[in-house]
Protein backbone atom coordinates (compact mmCIF):
# COMPACT_ATOMS: atom_id res chain seq x y z
CA UNK A 1 0.00 0.00 0.00
CA UNK A 2 1.29 3.45 -0.90
CA UNK A 3 1.57 5.82 2.02
CA UNK A 4 2.42 9.44 2.66
CA UNK A 5 3.44 10.51 6.17
CA UNK A 6 3.12 14.18 7.12
CA UNK A 7 4.79 15.46 10.28
CA UNK A 8 4.58 18.94 11.66
CA UNK A 9 7.95 19.81 13.17
CA UNK A 10 8.45 19.35 16.89
CA UNK A 11 7.84 22.30 19.19
CA UNK A 12 10.05 25.25 18.24
CA UNK A 13 11.62 27.78 20.60
CA UNK A 14 9.02 30.33 19.53
CA UNK A 15 6.18 27.81 19.86
CA UNK A 16 7.20 27.50 23.51
CA UNK A 17 7.05 31.30 23.84
CA UNK A 18 3.67 31.43 22.03
CA UNK A 19 4.97 33.71 19.27
CA UNK A 20 3.88 33.97 15.64
CA UNK A 21 6.84 32.47 13.79
CA UNK A 22 6.01 32.11 10.11
CA UNK A 23 9.11 32.39 7.92
CA UNK A 24 11.52 33.26 10.74
CA UNK A 25 14.04 30.42 10.87
CA UNK A 26 13.64 29.34 14.48
CA UNK A 27 15.06 26.03 15.75
CA UNK A 28 13.50 23.29 17.87
CA UNK A 29 13.14 23.54 21.64
CA UNK A 30 14.35 20.65 23.80
CA UNK A 31 10.76 19.43 23.93
CA UNK A 32 10.59 19.65 20.13
CA UNK A 33 13.71 17.53 19.79
CA UNK A 34 12.14 14.92 22.06
CA UNK A 35 8.94 15.03 19.98
CA UNK A 36 10.94 14.38 16.82
CA UNK A 37 12.70 11.40 18.39
CA UNK A 38 9.37 10.05 19.61
CA UNK A 39 8.00 10.40 16.09
CA UNK A 40 10.89 8.24 14.90
CA UNK A 41 10.13 5.64 17.57
CA UNK A 42 6.48 5.54 16.49
CA UNK A 43 7.57 5.01 12.90
CA UNK A 44 9.79 2.10 13.97
CA UNK A 45 6.91 0.57 15.95
CA UNK A 46 4.67 0.74 12.86
CA UNK A 47 7.49 -0.64 10.69
CA UNK A 48 7.00 2.16 8.15
CA UNK A 49 9.56 2.40 5.37
CA UNK A 50 10.27 5.31 3.04
CA UNK A 51 11.76 5.83 -0.39
CA UNK A 52 11.95 9.64 -0.36
CA UNK A 53 12.06 12.41 2.22
CA UNK A 54 11.05 16.06 1.93
CA UNK A 55 11.31 19.04 4.28
CA UNK A 56 10.54 22.72 4.20
CA UNK A 57 13.42 25.21 3.98
CA UNK A 58 13.22 25.97 7.71
CA UNK A 59 15.53 24.39 10.27
CA UNK A 60 12.80 23.40 12.70
CA UNK A 61 11.42 21.09 10.00
CA UNK A 62 14.86 20.08 8.69
CA UNK A 63 16.12 19.15 12.16
CA UNK A 64 12.92 17.28 12.91
CA UNK A 65 13.56 15.16 9.82
CA UNK A 66 17.22 14.62 10.71
CA UNK A 67 16.30 13.48 14.23
CA UNK A 68 13.67 11.11 12.83
CA UNK A 69 16.17 9.66 10.37
CA UNK A 70 18.73 9.27 13.13
CA UNK A 71 16.18 7.54 15.37
CA UNK A 72 15.10 5.06 12.69
CA UNK A 73 18.72 4.29 11.89
CA UNK A 74 19.18 6.09 8.58
CA UNK A 75 22.38 8.09 8.25
CA UNK A 76 23.54 10.52 5.58
CA UNK A 77 20.37 10.06 3.57
CA UNK A 78 19.60 12.88 1.19
CA UNK A 79 16.31 14.73 1.33
CA UNK A 80 14.87 17.65 -0.57
CA UNK A 81 14.36 21.02 1.08
CA UNK A 82 11.63 23.16 -0.46
CA UNK A 83 10.71 26.73 0.44
CA UNK A 84 7.27 25.99 -0.99
CA UNK A 85 6.62 23.82 2.09
CA UNK A 86 7.46 26.67 4.48
CA UNK A 87 5.11 27.82 7.18
CA UNK A 88 2.59 30.51 6.33
CA UNK A 89 3.97 34.05 6.58
CA UNK A 90 2.18 35.87 9.40
CA UNK A 91 2.96 39.35 8.13
CA UNK A 92 3.00 42.12 10.73
CA UNK A 93 2.15 39.59 13.47
CA UNK A 94 5.54 37.92 13.07
CA UNK A 95 7.47 37.72 16.33
CA UNK A 96 4.54 38.94 18.43
CA UNK A 97 2.97 37.05 21.33
CA UNK A 98 -0.34 35.41 20.47
CA UNK A 99 -1.98 36.08 23.83
CA UNK A 100 -0.99 39.74 23.75
CA UNK A 101 -2.41 40.04 20.25
CA UNK A 102 -5.68 38.47 21.44
CA UNK A 103 -5.94 41.25 24.02
CA UNK A 104 -5.23 43.88 21.36
CA UNK A 105 -7.38 42.61 18.49
CA UNK A 106 -9.78 40.22 20.23
CA UNK A 107 -9.72 36.42 20.31
CA UNK A 108 -12.07 36.09 17.35
CA UNK A 109 -9.91 38.22 15.04
CA UNK A 110 -6.71 36.36 15.98
CA UNK A 111 -8.46 33.03 15.42
CA UNK A 112 -9.48 34.29 11.97
CA UNK A 113 -5.91 35.35 11.23
CA UNK A 114 -4.64 31.93 12.29
CA UNK A 115 -7.27 29.58 10.88
CA UNK A 116 -9.37 31.23 8.16
CA UNK A 117 -8.93 30.55 4.46
CA UNK A 118 -8.47 33.95 2.83
CA UNK A 119 -7.81 36.51 5.58
CA UNK A 120 -4.22 37.61 6.11
CA UNK A 121 -2.53 40.06 8.49
CA UNK A 122 -1.08 43.37 7.35
CA UNK A 123 2.20 43.16 5.47
CA UNK A 124 5.46 42.97 7.39
CA UNK A 125 7.67 45.97 6.65
CA UNK A 126 10.46 44.94 4.28
CA UNK A 127 12.99 46.62 6.60
CA UNK A 128 11.91 44.50 9.55
CA UNK A 129 14.60 42.14 10.85
CA UNK A 130 12.14 39.24 10.60
CA UNK A 131 11.22 39.82 6.97
CA UNK A 132 12.42 36.90 4.80
CA UNK A 133 14.29 39.39 2.60
CA UNK A 134 16.57 40.02 5.59
CA UNK A 135 17.10 36.36 6.50
CA UNK A 136 20.22 34.76 4.99
CA UNK A 137 18.52 31.40 4.49
CA UNK A 138 16.27 32.83 1.77
CA UNK A 139 18.82 34.83 -0.23
CA UNK A 140 18.61 32.50 -3.25
CA UNK A 141 14.82 32.45 -3.46
CA UNK A 142 13.56 34.80 -6.21
CA UNK A 143 12.31 37.97 -4.55
CA UNK A 144 9.00 37.72 -6.40
CA UNK A 145 8.30 34.51 -4.45
CA UNK A 146 9.00 35.98 -1.03
CA UNK A 147 5.78 37.15 0.66
CA UNK A 148 5.15 40.10 2.96
CA UNK A 149 2.14 38.30 4.47
CA UNK A 150 0.04 35.26 3.60
CA UNK A 151 -3.39 33.78 4.08
CA UNK A 152 -3.86 30.02 4.15
CA UNK A 153 -5.09 30.37 0.56
CA UNK A 154 -1.76 31.96 -0.41
CA UNK A 155 0.09 29.15 1.35
CA UNK A 156 -2.04 26.55 -0.46
CA UNK A 157 -1.23 28.19 -3.79
CA UNK A 158 2.50 27.55 -3.34
CA UNK A 159 2.33 24.22 -1.48
CA UNK A 160 0.01 22.34 -3.85
CA UNK A 161 1.77 23.03 -7.18
CA UNK A 162 4.99 21.80 -5.56
CA UNK A 163 3.24 18.72 -4.16
CA UNK A 164 1.72 17.90 -7.53
CA UNK A 165 4.96 18.33 -9.46
CA UNK A 166 7.31 16.59 -7.01
CA UNK A 167 5.58 14.38 -4.47
CA UNK A 168 2.42 13.26 -6.25
CA UNK A 169 4.46 11.98 -9.19
CA UNK A 170 6.47 9.79 -6.82
CA UNK A 171 3.30 8.47 -5.19
CA UNK A 172 2.09 7.51 -8.68
CA UNK A 173 5.25 5.41 -8.94
CA UNK A 174 4.25 3.63 -5.68
CA UNK A 175 6.97 5.38 -3.67
CA UNK A 176 6.57 5.86 0.07
CA UNK A 177 7.11 9.45 1.20
CA UNK A 178 7.78 11.28 4.47
CA UNK A 179 7.36 15.06 4.66
CA UNK A 180 8.28 17.29 7.60
CA UNK A 181 6.72 20.72 7.38
CA UNK A 182 4.52 23.11 9.38
CA UNK A 183 1.04 23.55 10.75
CA UNK A 184 -0.27 25.59 7.83
CA UNK A 185 1.60 23.91 4.98
CA UNK A 186 0.27 20.58 6.27
CA UNK A 187 -3.21 22.07 6.62
CA UNK A 188 -2.94 23.05 2.96
CA UNK A 189 -1.96 19.50 2.00
CA UNK A 190 -4.80 18.02 4.07
CA UNK A 191 -7.29 20.42 2.47
CA UNK A 192 -6.19 19.18 -0.94
CA UNK A 193 -6.01 15.46 -0.09
CA UNK A 194 -9.15 15.28 2.06
CA UNK A 195 -11.14 17.75 -0.06
CA UNK A 196 -11.93 19.99 2.90
CA UNK A 197 -14.05 23.05 2.12
CA UNK A 198 -12.86 26.64 2.55
CA UNK A 199 -15.28 27.01 5.45
CA UNK A 200 -14.33 23.82 7.32
CA UNK A 201 -10.55 24.17 7.03
CA UNK A 202 -10.59 26.56 10.01
CA UNK A 203 -11.50 23.55 12.20
CA UNK A 204 -8.39 21.56 11.31
CA UNK A 205 -5.50 21.67 13.78
CA UNK A 206 -2.16 19.91 13.33
CA UNK A 207 -0.27 18.71 16.46
CA UNK A 208 3.53 18.99 16.62
CA UNK A 209 5.68 15.91 16.15
CA UNK A 210 2.84 13.44 15.58
CA UNK A 211 3.13 11.42 12.35
CA UNK A 212 -0.01 11.53 10.20
CA UNK A 213 -0.15 8.42 8.01
CA UNK A 214 -2.22 8.71 4.84
CA UNK A 215 -2.86 5.54 2.81
CA UNK A 216 -3.86 5.51 -0.85
CA UNK A 217 -5.35 2.92 -3.16
CA UNK A 218 -3.89 2.12 -6.59
CA UNK A 219 -5.68 5.13 -8.08
CA UNK A 220 -4.24 7.41 -5.40
CA UNK A 221 -7.57 7.89 -3.71
CA UNK A 222 -7.17 8.36 0.03
CA UNK A 223 -8.31 5.21 1.84
CA UNK A 224 -7.69 6.30 5.42
CA UNK A 225 -5.66 8.64 7.58
CA UNK A 226 -4.56 8.36 11.21
CA UNK A 227 -2.14 9.81 13.72
CA UNK A 228 0.35 7.35 15.21
CA UNK A 229 0.16 8.92 18.69
CA UNK A 230 -3.53 8.62 19.48
CA UNK A 231 -3.13 10.42 22.81
CA UNK A 232 -2.08 13.62 21.00
CA UNK A 233 -4.22 13.25 17.89
CA UNK A 234 -6.41 16.07 16.61
CA UNK A 235 -9.65 15.56 14.74
CA UNK A 236 -9.16 14.86 11.05
CA UNK A 237 -11.77 16.29 8.70
CA UNK A 238 -11.62 13.24 6.48
CA UNK A 239 -14.41 10.88 5.47
CA UNK A 240 -13.86 8.02 3.03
Amino acid sequence: MVHLVLIRHGQSEWNSQNKFTGWVDIDLSDKGKDEAKTAGELIIKENLKFDYYFSSFQKRAINTLKLIQETIGIKNLEFEEAWQLNERHYGALTGLNKEEMKKKFGEKKIHEFRRSWSLKPENLDKNNLYHPLNIEKYKNIPKKNIPDSESLEDTYNRVIPYFESKILNLLKLKKKILVTAHGNSIRALCKYLFKISNENISNLEIPTGNPLVINFDKNLKVINARYLDKSRAKKLLFTN
